[in-house]
């Protein structure tokens, strides 16, 4: 019988691997950040990434969504990461944490 899928804790470990993730710009991880829009998980363990970046300038426009892939690969059971970068919304401070506001001292 195959093994069910524990949403949750995939879904933890992959919030994990993204805080591992930094915006070379700015010392606060992505997902603090709010570049990390939605994470979907199929029954496949196939991961889907909908993210953005802080400009369509950004300079690690190229860079940073093979890096997601990659890390998010390195979780057990997962068959394959597509990373989806979208600029709708755009990113705003709005979308960051409370954290990374605060390590930024914007609060």
């Amino acid at each position: 019988m195959e093994q069910e899928i524990d949403t949750n804790e995939l879904g933890e470990s992959i919030v994990k691997i993204l805080k591992t993730i930094y915006d070379p710009e700015i010392p606060v991880d992505i997902y603090e950040l709010g570049l990390i829009y939605d994470v979907m998980v199929n029954t496949d363990y196939e991961v889907k990434i909908l993210m953005t970046l802080t400009s369509p300038n950004c300079p690690v426009a190229e860079s940073l969504p093979r890096e997601v892939e990659e890390k998010v690969k390195t979780i057990e059971n997962i068959k394959d990461v597509d990373v989806e970068i979208t600029f709708d919304p755009p990113w705003s401070k709005d979308l960051m944490s409370e954290e990374a506001k605060l390590e930024l001292g914007m609060l």
